[in-house]
């Protein structure tokens, strides 16, 4: 991991912070990869429950952001293995997955979702807003879900594109789409943006927004996700370096006014 010294004051209003949600704001180790793993058991006939390690392979591979699509690819891979078809329909893998993510209550008490531990905290958000950053959220989640943890922050009306906005990582139209919307919302232009994420679609998102908007200057800030063991940290590091991260952290919390990432980061 780099380290990192103290901030430029100025830096702090010319810089804005996107956030990704799941791994980053909330613990979804017992809640999206629960359901995931329930999903590929159920449609293996319970044969075959991937494990955290498995599903952190099939990420790595960078395309596989969607967890209703991880489930569908670990599923075929799986049946391809035996030599057979897939013979389940991608509905029918997303009926299953939300029922267990969702649970059968309109509120979504008796869900997987109910049951996410928070990462970031409200104070947090607040002291970047005082120390002069705009922020907001650019996720993969479905709008309901991110807005449903969101609303347990007490963030009210944030900058948010969710899976109904935009084109999935890596494709970099949510990220952007995000900052101009913090730049409006803050009402002046900012030449940095940071993306944290906790995936390696989020660190070559930020590498495809620098070819698609050279702009702004980037710096893609990877955070170790919950899931991962103690023993296997470094090496999660190393791949979401390997794979464009600037800076490496063990938790969102690190990410402060006080880190000078402009000197941190690769140019």
């Amino acid at each position: 991991m780099i380290e990192v010294s103290k901030v430029d004051s100025k830096l702090l209003n010319t810089s804005i912070f996107v956030f990704d949600i799941d791994g980053v704001i909330r613990d979804v180790s017992g809640s999206y990869r629960r359901a995931l793993a329930d999903t590929v058991e159920n449609f293996t006939n319970d044969a075959y429950r991937p494990t955290p390690e498995d599903i952190d392979d099939l990420k790595a591979e960078g395309i596989w952001n969607n967890d209703w699509e991880a489930s569908q690819e670990i599923i075929k891979r799986y049946f391809q293995g035996l030599g057979q078809e897939i013979q389940v329909s991608y509905d029918a893998i997303v009926e299953f997955f939300q029922s267990r993510y969702r649970g059968s209550y309109a509120d979504w008490s008796d869900g997987y979702i109910a049951t996410e531990p928070l990462i970031a905290t409200t104070k947090y958000f607040q002291e970047l807003s005082i120390a002069g950053i705009g922020w907001g959220f650019f996720s993969g989640a479905t709008r309901a879900s991110a807005g449903y943890v969101l609303k347990r922050l007490d963030i009210n009306e944030p900058v948010l594109i969710a899976m109904e906005d935009a084109a999935g990582k890596p494709d970099p139209t949510g990220l952007l789409l995000a900052a101009k919307q913090i730049e409006m919302k803050q009402g002046n232009a900012t030449n940095v943006i940071v993306y944290v994420g906790d995936t390696v679609a989020d660190m070559l998102t930020v590498v495809k927004a620098r070819d698609s908007d050279p702009s702004y200057q980037y710096i893609a800030v990877g955070v170790i996700p919950p899931h991962v063991s103690e023993d296997l940290r470094d090496r999660y590091a190393s791949l979401l370096k390997d794979n464009g991260a600037d800076i490496v952290l063990n938790t969102v919390l690190e990410l402060t006014p006080q880190l000078n990432l402009l000197q941190s980061s690769v140019s």
